[in-house]
């Protein structure tokens, strides 16, 4: 089963872990001194939140796959909703070693699909996710697109 990914910067990481941990009625899964992520499954969401990686605010969202199956059938879905697809592959990212496709909405709203294999010791680097919106195509005209 597929789960929703949100990835938030912040400027203050303490308080916002504070602050998500009582929204969420738990505790972080994973904590660093830069990072955050809580894997919830009410609702089934992978929330992190990070200081000096991300810009202020939603970072990017995503859709984690569990298997290297589904992440072929999202990846798929990508592609077929004519927006550029930069597939990063494996790479460490977040504290995890992952395989992953990146993509933007017509709005410019990154998007990742990924599946993680294992957790990494460092927090890794992310793609120029900012050549995304320059790839991007002009919006389809309504009722386009592969839904």
């Amino acid at each position: 089963m597929k789960r929703l990914h949100v990835h938030v910067g912040v400027t203050d990481l303490a308080q916002s872990i504070a602050f998500y941990s009582c929204l969420f009625g738990a505790a972080p899964t994973m904590q660093r001194d830069d990072y955050a992520k809580w894997m919830l499954d009410d609702p089934r969401v992978n929330f992190a939140i990070s200081h000096g990686h991300a810009t202020t605010g939603i970072e990017h969202l995503g859709i984690q796959a569990e298997t290297p199956e589904e992440l072929a059938e999202v990846t798929a879905r990508l592609t077929a909703a004519a927006q550029p697809v930069l597939a990063e592959g494996e790479t460490t990212c977040c504290y995890a070693r992952s395989e992953k496709s990146w993509t933007t909405d017509p709005q410019g709203v990154v998007w990742e699909a990924f599946h993680t294999m294992a957790q990494a010791r460092t927090y890794g680097s992310s793609p120029a996710l900012d050549m995304l919106a320059a790839m991007a195509p002009a919006a389809p005209a309504a009722g386009g697109g592969c839904c």
